[in-house]
């Protein structure tokens, strides 16, 4: 049997864009998703600690080593730059070999850059 569980999580990013007319999805920092073990096109949860919104959507790559975080497409009217959200990705695996499996979670500083 297999069971989905959380594979990535960025806690508590700031939002530092918001581009309505844009073709939907979320650019992340590469440098986050490196650490966070996050490709692009990969299906996110977006919770937003703020609003209590939440959405999915998939990620594009952002710039790396600027700490951007932007909401593209309709996810912008989610978000409003400088609100504090939490990224999630989930993945399948077997029961057994989730039991011992251990997730990237990564706590970016207030301006989204790895500590």
């Amino acid at each position: 049997m297999r069971i989905e569980v959380l594979k990535s999580k960025i806690h508590r990013a700031k939002v530092t864009q918001a581009e309505l007319h844009y073709a939907g999805s979320i650019s992340i920092d590469e440098d986050l998703m490196d650490a966070a073990n996050l490709v692009e096109g990969e299906k996110v949860s977006v919770v937003n600690i703020n609003n209590g919104e939440r959405l999915e959507t998939y990620v594009i790559k952002g710039e790396r080593g600027t700490g951007m975080i932007c909401l593209n497409g309709p996810a912008a009217r989610k978000a409003q730059v400088g609100d504090i959200i939490i990224i999630i990705s989930y993945g399948s695996i077997e029961i057994e070999k989730a039991k011992t499996f251990k997730p990237a979670i990564i706590f970016p500083t207030p301006d989204n850059k790895l500590p």
